[in-house]
């Protein structure tokens, strides 16, 4: 699955990174604390969190994620949108709980 099946399927806003919508998805990862992220997420994974910094591209961009996913419409940072841009990192807002979009997505097939 791309990271533009998952914005059609789950009807998500694109706010950053639109030059990597053709990125894989292999698996998704929900987490808030950046170092338990970086020791756990997996290379094409999607990662919802509702942290809003910079920091969340960085990470994105190191384990090689897919695209992060902010629920409840949180609103970003406008220079973490910038920094997406730059990095090529889709980041997507939904209007679902974090919860929701795990069991939105393990509907879609994926499962880890």
């Amino acid at each position: 699955m791309k990271v533009r099946d998952l914005i059609n399927s789950l009807n998500l806003k694109i706010l950053a990174g639109e030059k990597g919508l053709e990125k894989d998805v292999k698996g998704v990862y929900c987490c808030d604390l950046l170092s338990w992220v970086m020791s756990h997420a997996k290379s094409q994974n999607a990662w919802i969190t509702v942290q809003i910094h910079t920091n969340i591209v960085a990470i994105a961009s190191l384990l090689e994620l897919s695209c992060i996913i902010i629920p409840e419409n949180i609103e970003v940072e406008e220079n973490t949108l910038e920094k997406a841009n730059d990095e090529n990192i889709p980041i997507l807002q939904s209007d679902l709980n974090s919860y929701q979009l795990c069991v939105k997505l393990n509907q879609l097939g994926i499962d880890e």
